[in-house]
């Protein structure tokens, strides 16, 4: 079992930035990959970046390259997601995930909201 807490959520005003942090505890030696994903209301689960804790590749969601970056510290196991130039559009919960290579993602956070406003 991997256990995940995400944090740093919270209202913030377009243009503004967050950080949200993911802190993995439990079998994380088990995991291959950390992601961050988010749900808007009335719409589906989307993914947004992707890190891979020992080589550390990173993929972006295209609505998201530029604006957001994913890094990772692997002796905290904690992952963080800046989000700069933040839109309305960026409104959602936002969940952190980990997998193995497999390409299923196993485990999920309870996710932190985050709210743009104009």
């Amino acid at each position: 079992q991997v256990q995940l807490v995400e944090s740093g959520g919270g209202l913030v005003q377009a243009g503004g930035s967050l950080r949200l942090s993911c802190a993995a505890s439990g079998r994380t030696f088990s995991s291959y990959v950390m992601g961050w994903f988010r749900q808007a209301p009335g719409k589906e689960r989307e993914f947004v970046s992707s890190i891979v804790w020992t080589a550390g590749y990173t993929n972006y969601a295209n609505s998201v390259k530029g604006r957001f970056s994913i890094s990772k510290e692997n002796a905290k196991n904690t992952v963080y997601l800046q989000m700069n130039s933040l839109n309305p559009e960026d409104t959602a919960v936002y969940y952190c995930a980990t997998g193995g290579a497999g390409g299923s993602w196993d485990y999920w956070g309870q996710g932190t909201q985050v709210t743009v406003s104009s």
